[in-house]
């Protein structure tokens, strides 16, 4: 079974960027009509099955309690969110254009434990965003699945441009194909303003090449501390209150995210993902930490 939701637009070549011009986290160095569209297919609110303590943000079946950006955002006007056999995939709109967006939760969330089982196609750069809004602000862990990029750390989409990250991944081919996963050791975890991060060669025996992965991140706190576990890997934790990462400004942050938002999933806009590429998402949980 495939349901599609598909609002079809043009890419706005002031934000059609993305293999070389991405935005900074790529270089670790250096609308209303369619609201209407879209809310007609959502319930407002809905009730959602539990597995033990774990509340199931996605069913398997149906978009329902999802939505796409209502408005353009940098990354274009939302994508392509379809369910296909139990999975949530998404894509550019229309595929190649560079036209992405986000899908994102109508509940918000302020302090929780999230999983997620994704797999993402190799080349594709996505994000789990955290505490997010409609307009794309959040604190997102990296799916950058690319060369030279990264899959477990932290970045400020729309709130600063702060990057966690310690390394970098790059593809191993057999021709064409992905094989395996190399990576360079750029920074240490105190240098990215980071608690701890675990190491390259941890990160490379944990990930699983061609396969579905599972993450778990909990957040917790007005300037929240963050962890990331990819496969029961602890990748990295962050202190927002007491980070020294050069980009961060916990009030801005703050101020910006306010005390809760959204769980949301990135399609990201820009020439640089490969057309047909999909990136998919499973088995989404999350508890509330009172």
């Amino acid at each position: 079974m495939v349901l599609r939701l598909c609002i079809s637009a043009q890419p706005d070549p002031r934000t059609h960027s993305m293999r070389h011009h991405l935005i900074p986290r790529r270089n670790f160095l250096k609308t209303s009509a369619a609201a209407s569209a879209i809310a007609a297919l959502q319930p407002s609110a809905y009730a959602v099955p539990r597995r033990d303590d774990w509340t199931e943000l996605f069913n398997g079946k149906s978009l329902q309690g999802w939505l796409k950006n209502p408005k353009r955002i940098g990354h274009g006007t939302g994508g392509i969110w379809q369910v296909e056999n139990g999975t949530l995939t998404g894509e550019q709109d229309p595929p190649g254009s560079g036209n992405g967006g986000i899908l994102l939760t109508e509940r918000k969330f302020k302090d929780f434990e999230v999983k997620i089982d994704m797999k993402p196609d190799w080349g594709v750069c996505s994000g789990f965003f955290l505490r997010g809004n409609s307009t794309g602000q959040c604190i997102q862990m990296m799916v950058d699945y690319h060369d030279n990029g990264n899959v477990g750390h932290l970045y400020g989409e729309g709130t600063g441009g702060f990057n966690t990250r310690t390394f970098d991944i790059n593809g191993k081919y057999d021709g064409k194909n992905l094989v395996g996963i190399t990576t360079d050791q750029h920074r240490t975890a105190q240098e990215v303003g980071l608690v701890s991060s675990c190491s390259p060669e941890q990160w490379v025996k944990s990930w699983k090449v061609n396969d579905w992965n599972t993450a778990k991140v909990r957040v917790e706190g007005k300037h929240p501390v963050i962890t990331t576990w990819i496969n029961d890997l602890k990748v990295c934790e962050f202190d927002g209150e007491n980070s020294k990462n050069s980009g961060y400004n916990k009030t801005k942050v703050a101020q910006t995210l306010g005390a809760q938002g959204s769980i949301a999933v990135q399609v990201h806009g820009g020439t640089g993902w490969p057309k047909g590429a999909k990136c998919r998402w499973k088995n989404i949980l999350i508890r509330e930490i009172s």
